[in-house]
C-alpha cells in the first residue's frame, strides 16, 4: 500500500521559514520523481517544486530563491524547506510522488499570517 504522509505545516508570520517533510512508503522512492505542490481554495492545485530521482530540482518562479527541495532515499523522505515566508504562500502543501503512478498525501496547511 502506497502511503505519503506529509508533516511540518502550520502558523507563521511574514518572513519566517518552516520546513515540510514526507514520508513515503510502498513506492521505489529512489527512482521516483518526488514533488511538492499546493493549493488554495477556489484554484487550481500547483506544482511548486520537484526533484527528479537523480537529484534535478525545479521550482515555480513565485518560490526561486525562497524555497528548497530536498529528499533522503535512505529513509525515503522528501522535504521543502520554506524561507521569506509571504502571506500568498498560505496553502495547503502536498507531497506527490511519481512512479507507476501518480501518489497524493492529504496535504498540509501552511498559513503566513500576522
Amino acid at each position: 500500500q502506497v502511503q505519503l504522509a506529509e508533516s511540518g505545516g502550520g502558523l507563521v508570520q511574514p518572513g519566517g521559514s518552516l520546513r515540510l517533510s514526507c514520508v513515503v512508503s510502498g513506492i521505489d522512492f529512489g527512482r521516483s520523481v518526488m514533488a511538492w505542490y499546493r493549493q488554495v481554495p477556489g484554484k487550481q492545485r500547483e506544482l511548486v517544486a520537484s526533484i527528479s530521482s537523480t537529484g534535478s530540482v525545479d521550482y515555480v518562479d513565485s518560490v526561486k530563491g525562497r524555497f528548497t527541495i530536498s529528499k533522503d532515499n535512505t529513509k525515503s523522505m522528501v522535504y521543502l524547506q520554506m524561507s521569506s515566508l509571504k502571506p500568498e504562500d498560505t496553502a495547503v502543501y502536498y507531497c506527490n510522488a511519481i512512479g507507476a503512478r501518480i501518489y497524493w498525501g492529504k496535504g498540509v496547511l501552511v498559513t503566513v499570517s500576522s
